[in-house]
């Protein structure tokens, strides 16, 4: 009876052992903190809505409300054919409801982070009951990674189509509609989620009360190390976008390039990225490659001289100013910040500065911009990273927004590129550091250079 028993068992606990037969709901925590914004609602509006196109698990455009879609004139047009859908009430989706609620997404007064980049949108319209047109006033290769965001999502008052519902009940509770020629949903097709700190979000996971966390950044990384998770468990997105300090007003010792060089050359020999991790590069350049624009990235002013000429040539210009020099640095909360400020209040004092760390809402000399870029364009780069820089470098990135053609648009962005590189208006550090803990049975989760991750896409067996 034993050997019988050992062998009737054995399959199931193989089947356990390698995550199939796993019938737990996952559970998932969100970082919610003012700096980050609302990650749990991003989250939330993404799976219970979708655009045109939504993102995989890899970062990448998948279909949405559309089934497939065309680019023509050279990139002035989009046509979408919409597959069949239905809002979360059971109704079905039309193209007039889409065209109107994109109409509205769009709008120059929206106020949402992508309004200054949709502005070559000049029309969306409604070509037949399934085919939806979106016309442009210059070539925008990249409209379908914006239309994939979150904030394009189509919602008709609070109905959405995206790939899950949410439950009734207390908590967030989301699963994938039932079908109503398959199996029954079991309570692996749910998907708990909730907000809250970082430090809790962490403990909930070394406790195996979670599966996943999201929503980490550079501020929060030191509490994973303080936790200990298994390293395999960690997983690091390799995000593209900005990280480092925008200079926000331009009075004293800041008023000339010169001076914002001192501080610029100071910051970047600080090995910021080193404090928080080793593995974390540095860079010195706005663009992360060329990307859209003519040419390679625009390097700094200070790149022949070495590191030492670089210290003597910045004390040199804090000395010559002749009066105290006092900086105010705008940084988010958490320790990982804290480790921060100290590399930069170290390297601001070796010149004869002194630094004030302020809060990320208090006015600052120096504000950390710390963003993953939503499209892949030279222009996103620099009008983020131009909070307080010269007219001249405002003007070449408006020109580029405006160019009639590729080719004219990638010269533009080369120029304006290379004016803010001059001017010295934004000291680059890193790319984002952005990670997540993940359980081992999510298997679809995947590392991206979005850090986006759907809450349709964490499970690798098929439901």
């Amino acid at each position: 009876m034993r050997r019988f028993l050992l062998s009737a068992l054995l399959p199931l606990m193989l089947v356990a052992c390698d995550g199939k037969g796993d019938e737990r709901r996952v559970v998932v925590d969100a970082i919610e903190d003012g700096a980050k914004g609302d990650v749990e609602r991003v989250l939330l509006r993404s799976a219970l809505a979708q655009g045109l196109v939504r993102f995989d698990a890899a970062g990448q455009v998948e279909p949405g409300l559309a089934e497939r879609w065309n680019m023509v004139d050279d990139g002035r047009s989009y046509i979408f054919r919409l597959g069949d859908a239905t809002w979360s009430d059971g109704r079905p989706v039309t193209a007039e409801q889409v065209v109107a609620a994109l109409r509205r997404a769009v709008r120059a007064d929206a106020g949402h982070r992508l309004t200054p980049f949709l502005r070559s949108i000049d029309e969306i319209v409604a070509m037949t009951p399934q085919v939806i047109e979106v016309r442009l006033k210059r070539p925008n290769t990249e409209l379908l990674t914006l239309l994939a965001q979150p904030e394009l999502a189509v919602i008709r008052g609070t109905q959405g189509t995206g790939p899950l519902r949410r439950l009734q009940g207390s908590g967030i509770r989301l699963r994938a509609p039932a079908d109503p020629e398959g199996p029954p949903p079991v309570a692996a097709d749910e998907v708990r989620l909730r907000g809250g700190r970082a430090a809790l979000a962490v403990a909930r996971y070394a406790e195996k009360r979670s599966d996943l966390v999201l929503g980490g950044d550079f501020a929060d990384w030191p509490l994973v190390a303080a936790a200990g998770p298994r390293p395999a468990d960690v997983r690091i997105d390799p995000a593209r976008g900005l990280f480092g300090f925008a200079f926000v007003t331009r009075d004293g010792f800041l008023a000339t390039a010169l001076g914002r060089a001192a501080v610029a050359m100071a910051v970047q020999g600080a090995n910021v990225p080193g404090a928080i991790d080793p593995a974390w590069g540095p860079a010195d350049t706005l663009l992360p490659e060329r990307l859209d624009s003519a040419a390679d990235p625009a390097l700094p002013p200070w790149r022949n001289l070495t590191e030492e000429q670089r210290w003597t040539t910045a004390r040199a210009q804090v000395a010559a100013y002749g009066r105290p020099v006092r900086l105010r640095i705008a940084l988010p909360a958490g320790p990982g910040a804290t480790l921060l400020w100290g590399r930069v209040a170290v390297a601001l004092s070796r010149i004869g500065i002194a630094g004030e760390r302020v809060a990320m809402t208090a006015p600052a000399d120096l504000r950390l911009i710390d963003r993953v870029a939503p499209y892949d364009s030279a222009r996103w780069y620099l009008a983020t990273a131009c909070r307080s820089c010269s007219m001249e470098a405002m003007t070449l990135i408006a020109a580029a927004r405006d160019a009639d053609n590729l080719p004219e648009r990638a010269q533009r962005l080369a120029v304006a590129d290379a004016a803010m590189a001059a001017d010295v208006a934004f000291v680059s550090l890193a790319r984002p550091w952005r990670w997540s803990l993940v359980a081992p049975r999510l298997r679809a989760f995947q590392a991206n250079a979005r850090a986006v991750h759907p809450l349709n896409h964490l499970r690798g067996d098929p439901r």
